[in-house]
């Protein structure tokens, strides 16, 4: 049985300059980097405060990924928080374009969209009121 999602894997173009954007901006903590000498790859190991996390990989000559039109595969990968608007203006203030702040209509839950250095798609999207089952 599934218990909840371990991490996601991401492909970068600039391993530096994701790390920068993943822990600088978006505050995640390193808990493992390894190059992988058979691949010429690094493999960074990034954790969110519940425990989850993000293998940012580079590999030599990656293609870019296709975001429009959209692609069949995963679409974003969104990141719960607080308060959209307050983290959106933290973005901003470090040179982050972020997209106009938009309600669910399912959930009435704020959202917001903006992009990583190599242009894949995040969300950040609030977490329910604490009397709110999911």
């Amino acid at each position: 049985m599934l218990l909840r999602i371990h991490h996601a894997a991401i492909i970068c173009s600039d391993v530096e300059r994701s790390r920068r954007f993943y822990t600088g901006v978006l505050g995640l903590q390193v808990i493992g980097e390894h190059f992988r000498e058979a691949r010429q790859s690094w493999k960074l190991d990034l954790a969110l405060p519940d425990g989850s996390q993000i293998e940012l990989f580079s590999f030599p000559g990656a293609p870019p990924r296709p975001s429009y039109p959209e692609a069949q595969g995963l679409r974003h990968l969104a990141f719960e928080v607080l308060d959209v608007e307050a983290t959106k203006r933290t973005l901003e203030a470090q040179g982050v374009e972020v997209e106009p702040v938009r309600v669910d209509e399912y959930t009435g839950r704020r959202f917001v969209f903006f992009a990583d250095p190599d242009g894949l798609p995040l969300e950040l999207y609030e977490a329910a009121p604490p009397n709110q089952v999911d």
